[in-house]
């Protein structure tokens, strides 16, 4: 590795390792959400998107960021890369700068994608491998973690790795004390030698996460479920630690896995115009919750990309007052209203996260 490449793994290295070592409550860093981010500090910056600081990290992250799932894409092999590609372009030139690659397919899919674009340093990288990390009980050491991280770097020939944000039990509390020390004992060794700028967890566990952030000051970035009919508890929220600490979060399923579309998303779909209109106020909902960095879609077609700068521009006409309009529009009460009953098979759970 060239010279300069280790001193600027050195150099990122230290500075995240400052930022995770305990910094002062989160009521004295936040950032409004009103307050212009400084461009020089915004990747791909772009005037149609807005940003969101990401918490102690000081990233500032697209206010609506790419999932990595791509589920209900039709593309396979060759054209699959095609439009993992083109997505990512398209996001890039939006001014989408976050993506979240949770398994390896997706981790070597938007490597792929950023080397060929030549676009690596204008995405923020969000990374983990589902099947090799603490779900799977050969996984639960410092060690297996940090071997696996080496290895998933080196195949997608990735220098340093933005976010690293382990999935764990998606009840996290079945994990082990000892399991939750060494998640953080991997997380802090990585920070620190540079490979890894920001550490944070994936879950479906509230309270779970709630005790890692109290118990492990190197976590600075969580994931958990926020859908269009998810609300913050009006007491002993999982939101108290993340703004008491400072915790960038990004909501994942925001379309409660794809329960409040009627069509397929296809651009030739006849129910396109109205889902694209529900994702937009989906989005335009979550995004009224200010500790929230990003919710991440996943993205399939150039039109989805599109579709979330037109959340963005509506977004700015009607929910920027005291009380943002889609917080009373009947519209979004219809169409959640029967969300969780048309849930699909194995994702009754998300029920369970109408409360945050």
């Amino acid at each position: 590795m060239a010279d300069k490449d280790i001193t600027r793994r050195r150099f990122i290295g230290e500075g995240a390792v400052a930022a995770g070592a305990g910094l002062a409550a989160g009521s004295a860093l936040a950032v409004n959400e009103k307050t212009p981010p400084p461009k020089d500090r915004v990747l791909s910056y772009d005037e149609r998107m807005d940003y969101r600081r990401c918490g102690r990290t000081e990233l500032w992250v697209s206010a609506i960021s790419l999932g990595g799932h791509w589920k209900r894409c039709p593309f396979r092999g060759d054209d699959f890369q095609k439009n993992r590609t083109e997505i990512v372009a398209k996001c890039l030139d939006s001014g989408i700068n976050y993506v979240d690659a949770c398994c390896e397919g997706e981790i070597f899919a938007y490597a792929k994608a950023l080397k060929a674009l030549g676009r690596r340093k204008d995405m923020t990288f969000g990374f983990s491998s589902c099947s090799r990390e603490v779900r799977n009980p050969k996984y639960r050491t410092k060690k297996a973690l940090l071997e696996v991280l080496d290895d998933l770097m080196k195949k997608a020939e990735l220098d340093v790795v933005d976010i690293w944000r382990i999935t764990c039990h998606e009840p996290g509390g079945l994990h082990t004390y000892n399991t939750a020390c060494e998640v953080a004992a991997a997380g802090e060794a990585a920070v620190k030698s540079g490979k890894v700028r920001f550490f944070g967890i994936s879950s479906h566990d509230r309270r779970w996460h709630s005790f890692m952030v109290r118990e492990f000051p190197i976590l600075s970035v969580m994931l958990f479920p926020y859908t269009a009919k998810s609300k913050e508890k009006p007491k002993d929220s999982v939101f108290d630690i993340v703004r008491k600490h400072d915790i960038g979060v990004f909501g994942i399923k925001p379309f409660a896995s794809n329960s409040i579309f009627k069509g397929s998303s296809a651009p030739d779909d006849p129910h396109r115009e109205e889902d694209d209109k529900a994702a937009r106020m989906a989005l335009r909902y979550i995004l009224c919750n200010d500790a929230i960095t990003a919710p991440i879609p996943g993205l399939i077609f150039p039109h989805h990309v599109d579709n979330c700068l037109k959340a963005i521009e509506e977004r700015r006409k009607e929910d920027l007052a005291a009380r943002p309009a889609i917080l009373d529009s009947t519209e979004l009460a219809e169409l959640t209203a029967g969300m969780f009953e048309r849930l699909p098979a194995g994702y009754e759970w998300l029920r369970d996260w109408e409360w945050v």
